[in-house]
């Protein structure tokens, strides 16, 4: 339903202004957190349309090039902010925005936190790997100050990767709901 169809002229510019600052301010919060401004702004206009909409639709309101509409909702996609949904009738994609905040936050964190761990993780058991080999060889050349540098490092990496494996049991609070029972929804 179009605000026209329901509201007068007045009320549908004062509706566009409330919704525009919201929209600006998901686009600049966005942006903090590796997602360009402008698919912050795809999601904040996507957020406040009462039906699915295509990525014409979308071009035409933001007056962005089809390649960068493109782009953006894939992007949206993969963080699991927007779904593709079946229309009757329609040949063209349809998308909506998952209107439930708090998964949208949980699955963002998770897919982001979840890759960094990995990484970080494999790189940090690589050097372990190689430390622990360096370290043999200076214990049995007998450098002693070597062997103390070594095992400083060592106990640094262990703690990192504690740490990573702490940080993954989180991410798995956060994909199973677990999490809404430590920190419970804002109800009403």
């Amino acid at each position: 339903m179009e605000l026209s169809e329901v509201v007068t002229e007045e009320q549908a510019q004062r509706i566009q202004k409330l919704r525009q600052r919201v929209i600006e301010t998901i686009g600049s919060n966005m942006d903090l957190y590796g997602v360009t401004m402008s698919v912050g702004h795809m999601y904040g206009y996507m957020y406040f349309q009462n039906e699915p909409v295509t990525l014409d639709e979308m071009r035409g309101a933001m007056g962005m090039s089809k390649t960068s509409m493109s782009t953006g909702m894939r992007t949206l996609m993969d963080l699991k902010m927007v779904h593709k949904v079946w229309g009757k009738g329609s040949r063209k994609d349809l998308y909506v925005v998952e209107p439930d905040w708090y998964q949208t936050f949980t699955d963002y964190f998770s897919i982001r936190w979840r890759k960094s761990v990995e990484m970080n993780i494999h790189a940090v058991k690589k050097s372990l790997s190689e430390l622990k080999a360096l370290k043999l060889e200076a214990v049995e050349s007998g450098d002693s100050k070597l062997v103390e540098l070594l095992e400083q490092d060592e106990r640094k990496m262990e703690e990192a990767i504690k740490y990573y494996k702490w940080l993954t049991r989180l991410i798995d609070t956060f994909e199973s709901g677990e999490i809404f029972e430590y920190v419970p929804k804002e109800e009403g």
